[in-house]
């Protein structure tokens, strides 16, 4: 398959600025591919609103020498995918997100884009996105998309923000916990956790994980692994 993805776990680490720790590895994404114009998806920013949204993203990719257009600001959203030279799809709530995705036409129409070689980037709901179904999201349904059936760029699910264990004084399931509950019900995919600084680069059929942490990876009757940074290929 014809695919350059790039799937990153989460924007900001505590204490940084906005994008700042995987700042240079999208610069890198960007000139592997000449891009100097991407376009932007900001449905899964409901509490900014998303000129706010889009002008932070922005901000940051000028630094970069790339303009951003945001899908919010065109009345054809469709075509301006269909002239994209990458697409970037931002975090947030993942239901909003597929649910706008959903309205507006944009998810077959990223798909299909996409399939045709355009560069694909997507960090937290934006990785969610990129998998079959966005079942394995952390956000709270606060709207109810035509579908929980997303882009399927990649054939295996994605956590975002994995972590390990809950916060002191919470007594309720782990995020693990709530996984194997996904395995349960959906016992053929693999789930993907992926802690925060890390992302997943995709190439056509090659796959590396990226960070200088561990990736946790659950799969029905198999035991649960914890993958080391390097070639993951074998989850296409």
């Amino acid at each position: 398959m014809n695919r350059h993805l790039m799937l990153v776990s989460n924007s900001t680490n505590a204490g940084e600025a906005y994008l700042g720790w995987p700042r240079q590895a999208i610069a890198e994404f960007f000139k592997r591919f000449g891009i100097k114009r991407v376009l932007f998806v900001p449905y899964a920013g409901v509490a900014p609103g998303y000129d706010a949204y889009a002008k932070k993203v922005a901000d940051v990719f000028a630094e970069m020498g790339v303009r951003l257009e945001s899908t919010h600001r065109t009345p054809y959203p469709v075509t301006a995918v269909q002239q994209a030279e990458c697409i970037v799809v931002g975090g947030g709530n993942t239901f909003h997100l597929v649910h706008e995705m959903h309205r507006t036409g944009l998810m077959e129409a990223i798909r299909e884009k996409v399939s045709q070689g355009c560069p694909y980037m997507g960090w937290s709901a934006g990785s969610n996105v990129a998998c079959p179904t966005i079942k394995t999201t952390n956000d709270m349904p606060i709207i109810e998309p035509e579908s929980f059936n997303a882009l399927g760029l990649v054939p295996f699910q994605i956590n975002p923000h994995y972590l390990d264990a809950n916060p002191a004084g919470h007594g309720g399931e782990t995020r693990e916990d709530r996984i194997k509950e996904f395995l349960v019900v959906n016992p053929d995919v693999y789930v993907a956790g992926l802690r925060e600084a890390t992302y997943l680069l995709v190439e056509n059929d090659k796959m590396q994980l990226v960070g200088s942490r561990k990736m946790r990876l659950f799969k029905a009757g198999a035991e649960t692994r914890e993958i080391e940074p390097g070639d993951v290929s074998f989850l296409l």
